[in-house]
């Protein structure tokens, strides 16, 4: 577990140069085929690699996250030191992370990642990464500590993001009742909306955020009785 492990981390740490790699290893394979077999088409798999090399580009830090979580252990970790490097994505500049984990039998680990290489689980198209300073929830490999997945949704910054994501449907409620006062069918929707909310977020969302909530929903009163036979 411990060379899958290794393996992994490699492939998401250093994603832009496992590209050559992976094509030159795919070249090597399918020479060694093409002599072994006679037969010219295993030369195709130096494409194959290519290919596998660029997908790992944007994948090889997913990839890691999942294996990470399946066989992992939770320990815990609080970034140290951020800095913005030369290296842009998507229009801004990557930032490179120093941290150190704390792991289940209590030992202190030290960990490196950037914006592109940082394993965040679930795996989800958005990057989002812990404040400077604030401990949050990792799994990590036991035997190779440096492989490591940030549990977002586990972590108090994470958790954070998922209830501001969910006031969304609620205050885009709010505004609809607010256009039209008098309308029953808004009303209802903002009135479920609280509750889907206040149900779901209990326990993460801020305490006076959830007052404000539950102040809103018993102002709304009762919903109407179903008047269908």
């Amino acid at each position: 577990m411990t060379v899958l492990a290794a393996i992994f981390y490699f492939l998401g740490q250093h994603s832009i140069l496992s590209l050559p790699l992976l094509t030159l290893l795919g070249v090597a394979v399918g020479a060694c085929l093409a002599r072994w077999l006679r037969h010219g088409a295993w030369y195709a798999l130096g494409a194959v690699g290519f290919v596998l090399g660029m997908v790992n580009v944007f994948t090889g830090a997913m990839a890691n996250a999942v294996f990470v979580n399946a066989f992992g252990t939770y320990g815990s970790a609080v970034i140290t030191h951020a800095e913005e490097t030369s290296s842009r994505l998507n229009e801004q500049n990557i930032r490179a992370y120093d941290a150190v984990m704390k792991t289940a039998d209590g030992r202190d680990v030290k960990i490196s990642f950037d914006t592109m290489s940082a394993s965040l689980y679930p795996v989800r198209n958005e990057i989002e990464l812990p404040p400077t300073g604030e401990r949050f929830v990792v799994k990590y490999m036991p035997g190779f500590e440096r492989s490591v997945a940030i549990m977002r949704d586990e972590s108090p910054f994470g958790k954070r993001s998922l209830v501001q994501q969910a006031r969304a449907p609620v205050e885009r409620a709010k505004a609809q009742l607010a256009a039209s006062p008098g309308n029953a069918e808004f009303r209802q929707e903002y009135r479920q909306a609280l509750q889907r909310f206040l149900d779901t977020y209990q326990d993460d969302a801020p305490p006076g955020l959830l007052e404000h909530y539950r102040g809103e929903l018993q102002g709304l009163g009762r919903p109407a009785p179903d008047a269908s036979p």
